[in-house]
């Protein structure tokens, strides 16, 4: 009791102090559209930001900030991806059990897959040129070829999966979320290479990746972030954050590992080497605004805010 009093009384504090890097609300961006939002991808090259909105993928330019199209005809938006090298794009529509695809250039919509059941994360591995769909009602995961959209095989998991990432060496990491574990997948034999546990991690629900030093850290619903070794699965540290955790980003030029949660806030942990890292004073944001994502050129951070009757996206600059 008088741990979980300690750690409510110090969050309490860091909410109400400076954010580290000065982060402030530079703009706020009426999105079109109704309904909620999940995942929010950038296409750093491109200069694009694509967040789901249920029924719609909205698309940003990432300088100004304009609206410069929608992705319609969807149901149940969570996840996109994006394989510049084919010119395509890939979205879970979790409502009809399905991947849609479209056009980066004209962001026309040419073909829809059908994975598993209500599909939600998805990542694009550039070693293999294949696209996983996360099904987390089946717990498998569908790997489609990017350059002609044929599915390819399916990945048991053994769990509902949650958020995925590629490291561009043939792995692709997922959270199970029911089960507490990390999963490697091998990306060209469509295996899973390890399973691991993530005590004291429990429900991980977020996940971003420093390709360097080969860390994850892994936002979980259990309040905690967690800091894995991608090559051993060890779990080398760990840190109170809020309730709710489901985006997390690393900001590979300050070294600052990011987890956004339903509370209202953003975490902030400085990588100080591989194993060790000073918490920062927390980010304020919105309650029930627990997505987010970063562009690593501007380090902007980008959060979706319900605001009275429409969302509105909301422009962190450092």
């Amino acid at each position: 009791m008088k741990c979980g009093i300690v750690l409510a009384a110090m969050l309490g504090l860091l909410s109400f102090a400076a954010s580290p890097s000065g982060y402030q609300v530079a703009k706020k961006v009426a999105l079109p559209g109704a309904g909620g939002w999940d995942y929010l991808t950038v296409d750093e090259a491109a200069r694009r930001l694509y967040v789901s909105h249920a029924t719609q993928v909205v698309v940003l330019n990432v300088d100004t900030m304009e609206v410069v199209g929608t992705i319609s005809g969807l149901s149940g938006v969570h996840g996109i991806a994006i394989a510049s090298e084919f010119g395509r794009g890939f979205i879970t529509a979790g409502q009809t059990d399905s991947v849609a695809v479209f056009d980066l250039k004209t962001l026309n919509k040419t073909a829809e897959v059908k994975v598993g059941k209500k599909p939600d994360a998805i990542v694009y591995d550039p070693a293999t040129k294949r696209v996983f769909a996360m099904n987390g009602d089946s717990e498998t995961s569908t790997a489609i070829n990017a350059a002609d959209n044929q599915v390819l095989g399916v990945v048991k998991l053994g769990g509902g999966p949650e958020f995925t990432i590629a490291d561009g060496k043939g792995n692709v990491f997922v959270n199970l979320e029911d089960k507490s574990e990390l999963l490697r997948i091998d990306t060209k034999s469509l295996q899973v290479k390890d399973r691991w546990p993530v005590a004291p991690c429990a429900a991980p629900s977020s996940m971003a990746f420093d390709a360097t030093n080969s860390r994850l850290f892994l936002g979980c619903r259990s309040r905690v972030m967690a800091v894995v070794d991608s090559n051993t699965g060890k779990v080398v540290a760990s840190f109170p954050i809020g309730d709710k955790a489901d985006a997390s980003v690393f900001d590979s030029t300050t070294k600052i590992a990011f987890t956004s949660t339903g509370d209202g806030h953003i975490f902030g942990f400085r990588q100080d080497s591989p194993d060790s890292y000073t918490a920062l004073p927390v980010i304020n944001t919105a309650v029930g605004s627990k997505t987010m994502t970063m562009d690593p050129k501007t380090r902007m951070l980008f959060v979706p805010v319900r605001e009275k009757d429409s969302i509105t996206l909301w422009v962190l600059q450092p």
